[in-house]
């Protein structure tokens, strides 16, 4: 038990420390989301340049976990839209938001900072891979498919092409590209830009769980219980089994990438789910997911860890 504490109680430590320090007025709102935008700028992109970059294209490009990680998220997206749309009676929009906080992982601010701690170097090439999947494949169609239930138009095309505009502007999918372009290539980057690189990939984990703590205080947690904890158990119970089960149909997966993608999908959902939320007027109901699910997820990842522990999936 302590084993597993010693992996999982630092990473909820540091997001305690950011919900206490923006609660205690030590940092603010803007403050919090400085560091966040730090994060996914230049610290995320700096350690996935660096996984890729450092690694055989062969083994970088793995495809047999992009299949499994993609069908184990889609199928809990699948279970998730048809609970809210047939089960719940929700229409299509809040369905598709209920099915994404159900099935998309907050990769970047918690599942990293897990898996580096229980696996060490094949966290950053899981990060990189699952990354692909969450922001190529499971955000863009549940964006769209909730904005034609709520235009019941063509918008849908439209905002697919919007999104991804903004891919082609996201940082980590820029990083992504480049590491495997530097991977093909075969090319070594210079001592000194390397060493940047490295610093500034060892700051993610830490500032990024700072900032998860930070942005949780003050999101409020009230009313939709049902709801809520459908959604919140879904994500960090039955989004995990799922991938699980895909990487047990798909063959050929490394033992650590297996266990680097069950624990991705162990972790809450994306910090941004209540932004993406508003705009389908389901802030609230989203922001109070987002809290009970990285409160429960204390509980809920040390015993993975711990069940993989035991089970020598670790070792």
């Amino acid at each position: 038990m302590l084993a597993v504490l010693s992996i999982t109680a630092p990473i909820f430590i540091l997001i305690g420390l950011g919900f206490f320090s923006a609660r205690s007025g030590l940092v603010n709102r803007e403050q919090v989301r400085g560091m966040g935008g730090f994060v996914i700028t230049f610290a995320l992109p700096a350690l996935v340049i660096k996984a890729l970059a450092e690694r055989p294209l062969g083994e970088v490009l793995n495809v047999p976990f992009l299949v499994a990680y993609a069908l184990g998220s889609l199928a809990m997206f699948a279970a998730g839209f048809a609970l809210s749309r047939w089960v719940r009676k929700r229409d299509v929009s809040s369905s598709a938001i209920t099915a994404l906080g159900m099935s998309v992982s907050n990769s970047g601010f918690i599942g990293y900072p897990i898996v580096a701690m229980v696996l060490g170097a094949p966290a950053a090439v899981a990060l990189a891979l699952g990354m692909l999947v969450e922001n190529l494949l499971m955000i863009p169609l549940a964006l769209v498919l909730a904005e034609v239930g709520r235009q019941r138009g063509q918008a849908g095309l439209t905002v697919l092409g919007e999104t991804l505009k903004r891919l082609c502007k996201n940082p980590v999918i820029i990083a992504i590209c480049i590491g495997l372009l530097l991977s093909l290539l075969e090319v070594r980057l210079p001592v000194l830009l390397s060493r940047v690189i490295e610093m500034l990939a060892s700051a993610s984990a830490p500032v990024a769980l700072f900032v998860i703590g930070g942005t949780l205080y003050g999101l409020k947690s009230q009313g939709m219980w049902r709801e809520v904890g459908e959604i919140s158990l879904a994500k960090l119970l039955l989004h995990p089994l799922a991938v699980f089960a895909a990487f047990a149909l798909v063959p050929d997966v490394e033992p650590q990438l297996l266990v680097a993608g069950v624990l991705f999908a162990s972790a809450p959902m994306m910090s941004i789910y209540p932004i993406l939320g508003q705009r389908f007027g389901l802030e609230e109901r989203c922001a109070a997911a987002l809290v009970a699910a990285t409160v429960l997820a204390f509980i809920t990842v040390s015993a993975l860890v711990g069940f993989l522990g035991y089970s020598g999936a670790l070792g």
